[in-house]
C-alpha cells in the first residue's frame, strides 16, 4: 500500500547489526524483516535455513497479504525504479529475467557460487514461492531504452519515499503500451551481465531444473527471476579493500623489502586514493605508502591476472602473508569503497590489524571481459551500487 511502502521495503537483513535489527523488528510491524524473521516475539524457535523456518516465512508472508500490507497487481506490469544517492541517480527497469537466457550465457556471470548457498536458497524459494530482492543486471547503453525511461519518469511516481540513509526511492508502474515498447527495445540488447546477485539467479535456475526433474513444474513464472535492469554507464563500481591482521612473522622492514621485489614502495605523508590501475595505497602500522606494480607482474593479456585484486593476492597476500583462501582465512577482512578511510585507519590503530590495501576500482569493461571469457573475478573484487531494497516489488514464482 502506498502509505506503508516506506515501512515495508528494507535493506537485506544481514546488513543490519543485531541491535539495529532488533529495534526495527520491535518498532515497525510492517517491515519485510518481520516476514524474514517470523519467530520474532515467539517462544517457539526453529533452526535457521531449515524447511520449518521457511514454512513460517511463507505463513508470515500470507499474513501480510491477508492484512493488505502487501497486494498483488491485477495485471502484469514492468516497473521503473529510481534511486537517488547524493549526486548518483540510478534508474532502470524491474522485470523478469529469463532463466533460459541465464542458462545459455546471454545473462553472463563473473562470480563463482557456493553449492551450499545455492541449495539453501533453492529450498527457500521452493517453499516460500517468491523473489523479494531483484538481481542487479547491467546492460549496454541503449538510446531507445533511455528515451522510454525519460518519458515514463516525467510523470509522478506511484511510490516515493526517502530512507534514513538519505537515499530517495521512486517507483513507476509502467502501463501496457510502455511495457510493450520497453520489451521491444530490450530485444536489441543481446547480452546482460550480473552485477550483483549471482546466488539468487543461480538458485532460481536450479529450482526450475529440480522442479522439472521431479515433475512438479506447473507455473510459467518459474521461467524467470526478479531483476533490475540498469544501464552499465549508470552503474557505480567501487573498490573492495583488504585489511590483514598479520605480517606472517615478518618485521615491518622485512615486509617492505619483500614488497619491493614486485612493487615500487614509496612513503606518503597521508592517504592518497590510487589514481589509476596497478597503483595501490597501503597503510602499514599507521603509515601510508603507495605500491606501484612492476610491469613484469601485470599480465594484460589475461582477463583475471591483470586485475589488481588478483595481483595483490598472487604477489602479496599468498606468498608473503600466507593467506591462501580469501573466503575462509580469518586473518583477512574486506572493506568496501563506500566506507570512509578513517575506519580502516582506526582498525590499524587498534593493533588487531597490521596492514591494509586500498585498490583502484575495477571497470565495467574489465568485469565484462572476465564474464565474456567465462572466467571468475577474484573474491570481493567489486562493491556495486545501487544496493536495492527488498520488498518494494515481489515476484510470485508459483503463478
Amino acid at each position: 500500500m502506498r502509505d506503508k511502502v516506506h515501512l515495508v521495503a528494507t535493506r537485506p537483513y544481514y546488513s543490519y547489526t543485531q541491535n539495529v535489527l532488533k529495534a526495527k523488528l520491535e518498532d515497525n510491524p510492517f517491515t519485510l524483516l518481520r516476514i524474514i524473521n517470523p519467530e520474532f516475539e515467539s517462544k517457539k524457535q526453529t533452526s535457521p535455513n531449515t524447511p520449518e523456518r521457511f514454512e513460517l516465512v511463507k505463513e508470515k508472508y500470507a499474513e501480510f497479504m491477508a492484512d493488505g500490507v502487501l497486494f498483488q497487481d491485477s495485471e502484469a506490469h514492468l516497473y521503473i525504479y529510481r534511486q537517488s544517492k547524493g549526486e548518483h541517480i540510478f534508474t532502470g527497469v524491474i522485470a523478469g529475467a529469463s532463466i533460459d537466457e541465464y542458462e545459455t550465457d546471454l545473462i553472463r556471470k563473473h562470480e563463482a557460487t557456493l553449492t551450499s548457498r545455492e541449495e539453501m536458497f533453492t529450498n527457500y524459494l521452493d517453499i516460500v514461492g517468491y523473489n523479494a530482492e531483484p538481481v542487479l543486471l547491467a546492460h549496454p547503453h541503449h538510446m531507445g531504452v533511455q528515451q522510454l525511461l525519460n518519458e515514463c519518469t516525467a510523470l509522478r511516481p506511484e511510490y516515493e519515499f526517502t530512507t534514513t540513509d538519505r537515499i530517495k526511492h521512486e517507483l513507476w508502474v509502467v502501463n501496457a503500451e510502455q511495457t510493450a515498447a520497453l520489451q521491444n527495445a530490450f530485444l536489441d540488447i543481446p547480452v546482460t551481465y550480473i552485477a550483483d546477485g549471482h546466488h539468487r539467479s543461480a538458485s532460481s535456475a536450479r529450482l526450475k531444473k529440480e522442479r522439472e526433474r521431479k515433475g512438479t513444474s506447473h507455473f510459467s513464472n518459474e521461467d524467470y527471476f526478479l531483476a533490475f535492469f540498469i544501464d552499465e554507464e549508470v552503474l557505480q563500481i567501487l573498490e573492495f579493500n583488504r585489511i590483514v591482521k598479520t605480517l606472517n612473522g615478518l618485521s615491518t622492514e622485512e615486509f617492505i623489502a619483500q614488497l619491493s621485489l614486485s612493487f615500487d614502495v614509496l612513503p606518503l605523508k597521508e592517504f592518497q586514493k590510487p589514481a589509476h590501475e596497478h597503483l595501490m595505497s597501503m597503510c602499514l602500522d599507521g603509515n601510508w605508502y603507495s605500491l606501484n606494480c612492476h610491469s613484469n607482474i601485470v599480465d594484460e593479456n589475461h582477463p583475471v591476472r591483470c586485475l589488481d585484486a588478483e595481483i595483490l593476492t598472487q604477489f602479496v597476500l599468498t606468498p608473503i602473508l600466507g593467506i591462501n583462501d580469501l573466503k575462509t582465512d580469518e586473518n583477512i577482512e574486506f572493506m568496501s569503497g563506500a566506507e570512509p578511510i578513517r575506519k580502516m585507519e582506526e582498525k590499524i590503530a587498534t593493533s588487531k590489524f597490521r596492514v591494509a590495501f586500498v585498490l583502484y576500482p575495477v571497470s565495467m569493461d574489465e568485469v565484462k571481459r572476465v564474464a565474456d571469457h567465462q572466467m571468475i573475478m577474484p573474491p570481493k573484487s567489486t562493491w556495486v551500487e545501487p544496493k536495492l531494497r527488498s520488498g518494494l516489488t515481489i515476484y510470485n514464482i508459483n503463478e
